[in-house]
């Protein structure tokens, strides 16, 4: 089977290409600024003017013509609903101009599908951490459970708001990173975590006071991924123990920092535990697992009868069809 995806929940539009087990392709255009942060039309007038030269790339880079694909998979949800409405209203083209079934997948769950795919993982308890997301997702009682969760911001979100801060671009992420690398000098910053839910709206208070301050921004960026990755492995770990599965699988666009690789890696080698981690193309937004989740659900008897696009989706809301 040939599968089309579609991803287009954030800054990054993509189209992503597979057949039976093996991506032929997994081509994006992703939104970017120089400062400031990301601005829902501006992304979406991005998107509307890079899809149809992104779908072209990925059939060539395929080696095929739509005449050949057998499904088509788009992202649903969750994410923001201007750049949502470009990837659903693409794939509703797609599907209608070429007769090719269609169906709508949930993007979070995506991504722990692919990595279970790609690793062959059986059982994991998924750190999510991109910009909008951070969850600690695991599959229990018939259903993706969502066993921690950020109290506020996004991880992602919340790291692109602290380089906003000082002035740096969108994203915010690596910048941040390239900084932290430059000092081992820790600052002490609030940690906030309740059970297994984590919060960082007090640390974004704490941080913008200190940079009013003048703060060396290399100690603040060091101190801020030692504080906020701590409190990831502390959930992740708690997770672990309290469902006693083996396997931790890192997922989003967070998890692309070799620093929190680390130590997820370091907590699950204390612990016993296998730790996966797959190509950072497949960690960041992309097509390739749409079209992996969108074969998966239609093989298991799923289908798409309702294809508007689903801002707020919850991980635990979706029918587990597949499992």
């Amino acid at each position: 089977m040939i599968v089309l995806g579609i991803e287009s929940t954030a800054h990054t539009f993509g189209v992503g290409i597979i057949k039976d087990k093996e991506v032929l392709a997994n081509v994006k255009d992703s939104y970017t600024t120089e400062e400031g942060g990301m601005i829902p039309f501006k992304a979406q007038e991005h998107h509307v003017k890079v899809c149809d030269e992104v779908i072209k790339n990925a059939l060539e880079t395929a080696g095929i013509n739509m005449k050949d694909v057998d499904l088509i998979s788009f992202s649903q949800g969750p994410g923001m609903g201007h750049t949502l409405r470009v990837g659903a209203m693409t794939a509703r083209t797609l599907s209608i101009v070429n007769d090719i079934p269609l169906i709508g997948v949930n993007h979070c769950i995506a991504h722990l599908t692919i990595g279970e795919e790609l690793t062959g993982a059986k059982d994991t308890v998924l750190l999510y951490v991109s910009g909008a997301n951070t969850q600690v997702i695991a599959y229990e009682g018939g259903k993706y459970r969502i066993f921690g969760e950020t109290l506020d911001m996004g991880i992602g979100n919340f790291l692109d708001s602290f380089a906003r801060n000082m002035g740096l671009g969108f994203p915010g992420g690596p910048k941040v990173a390239a900084l932290a690398e430059k000092s081992k000098n820790y600052i002490e910053l609030p940690y906030t975590v309740k059970g297994m839910d984590v919060g960082f709206g007090g640390l974004m208070t704490n941080l913008k006071d200190k940079l009013k301050k003048g703060f060396d921004k290399k100690d603040l960026c060091y101190s801020v991924q030692e504080t906020v990755f701590s409190m990831m492995v502390e959930v992740a770990e708690r997770a672990l123990a309290h469902t006693g599965k083996k396997e931790l699988l890192l997922g989003g666009g967070v998890a692309c920092n070799t620093r929190l690789q680390e130590m997820c890696k370091q907590m699950c080698e204390a612990r016993g535990c296998k730790f996966f981690i797959i190509e950072n193309q497949y960690l960041v937004d992309n097509a390739a697992m749409i079209a992996v989740q969108g074969k998966v659900e239609y093989e298991s008897g799923k289908r798409t009868t309702d294809s508007t696009i689903r801002p707020y989706e919850r991980t635990d809301d979706i029918e587990i069809t597949w499992k």
